[in-house]
């Protein structure tokens, strides 16, 4: 019989076998696709260049002349002391019911307007006790009870009184009147005024009306301090002091600089009566 014949094994592929060799990665995984589409995705446009967002102020204090509304002035003080920062909002002197506040004609004060958190603030006393119920921790108002009575009385005889004072002495940061003879109807509002800073400074210790720390009562005296000074209103020592130590105050350093920048809009209240 002849003897077999060897014959040699066929040549199996892998793929003949019924195995498949598992693909690299980066070939044809999910891992490689994404890696794939990510190597021949075109590039990105480059992002449109937006005008950057102008955020709403949180806070908006209308107010009117620097250089003559004191109402504005404490409007001011009061927001500064509280530590409310704010967008200041200028209303024209043109408007005839802003125009006759500014020249002592009107008993309504339209500014200082106070504008946060969605609600509309006006009258400054308002203001100041709106800001006190925002920030009780600012001190707009002493911790003791009977101190915070004081404060809001000299604060309260402020708001409504001391019309001849007004109408004598009206507010101009840009003028200086040595000598000035004061009208003698206003003097007995000179005289209550010093009363009250006389009584305040021996009670509390000064340096401000109710201690060391200015008050809602300083913002309230603050425009009166520079009245004297624009009048050159004789004074006794410890009144002096405390006006140079309000005038000395940043705030008020801050609204003075403004206001001898502000344009003159209003000659006619530039004038001795």
């Amino acid at each position: 019989m002849p003897a077999p014949t060897k014959t040699s094994k066929p040549n199996v592929t892998p793929a003949a076998r019924g195995t498949t060799k598992a693909p690299a990665k980066g070939a044809g995984s999910k891992e490689g696709a994404k890696a794939g589409i990510k190597a021949v995705a075109k590039p990105a446009k480059a992002a449109a260049v937006l005008a950057p967002e102008v955020a709403e102020p949180a806070a908006v204090l209308i107010i009117s002349s620097k250089n003559y509304s004191s109402w504005s002035l404490r409007g001011f003080l009061l927001c500064r002391l509280a530590g409310l920062d704010v967008a200041e909002v200028a209303v024209s002197a043109d408007d005839p019911a802003i125009r006759a506040e500014l020249l002592l004609q009107s008993s309504s004060f339209l500014v200082p307007r106070l504008d946060h958190e969605g609600l509309r603030i006006w009258d400054t006393l308002a203001i100041a006790e709106y800001l006190h119920e925002w920030a009780p921790e600012a001190g707009l108002l002493p911790r003791n009870r009977a101190a915070r009575a004081h404060c809001r009385s000299i604060c309260g005889e402020m708001h409504s009184g001391f019309a001849n004072l007004r109408s004598a002495l009206p507010m101009n940061l840009k003028a200086h009147h040595p000598g000035f003879k004061v009208w003698a109807g206003a003097q007995g509002d000179i005289l209550r005024i010093v009363t009250i800073w006389t009584e305040c400074l021996k009670t509390y210790g000064g340096p401000y009306l109710f201690g060391a720390a200015p008050t809602m009562a300083d913002a309230m005296y603050a425009p009166v301090c520079a009245r004297f000074t624009t009048y050159d209103v004789p004074l006794d020592p410890a009144s002096r002091a405390y006006c140079r130590t309000m005038l000395a105050l940043p705030a008020m350093q801050e609204w003075l600089a403004a206001a001898l920048a502000e344009p003159d809009e209003m000659e006619e209240l530039d004038v001795e009566f």
